[in-house]
């Protein structure tokens, strides 16, 4: 079993910061990307960041400049900077990795969100 676990979200005032962990356990045989999404309430879900084994990171425009992904590898965890928060950047963060287990497909796995509310 694989799990994607997040943590860091919370309540933070416009031009804040958060900081968001993401790590994945279980019999992972190697991890291709790590990404972040976020999904506004009545919105669709949208990629924020991805960070690729291989490659250039890719960001949402809305948060270049402000958001940085970056990665432990050694310890199959993500990270996302969140600075200059806006109201707008209020929604629930999932961690996503796309990794291959023991005798299994390469695929998605998701955490279960965290909550990052802006507001003052």
């Amino acid at each position: 079993q694989v799990q994607l676990v997040e943590s860091g979200g919370g309540l933070v005032q416009p031009g804040g910061s958060l900081r968001l962990s993401c790590a994945a356990s279980g019999s992972i045989i190697i991890i291709y990307h790590m990404a972040w999404y976020r999904q506004a309430p009545g919105k669709e879900r949208e990629l924020v960041a991805r960070s690729p084994s291989v490659g250039s990171t890719i960001y949402a425009d809305s948060v270049k400049g402000r958001f940085t992904i970056s990665r432990d590898n050694a310890k199959n965890t993500v990270f996302l900077q969140m600075s200059s928060l806006k109201p707008e950047d209020t929604a629930v963060y999932y961690c996503s990795a796309n990794l291959r287990v023991p005798a299994g497909p390469r695929e998605d796995y998701w955490g279960q969100g965290t909550q990052v509310t802006v507001s003052s």
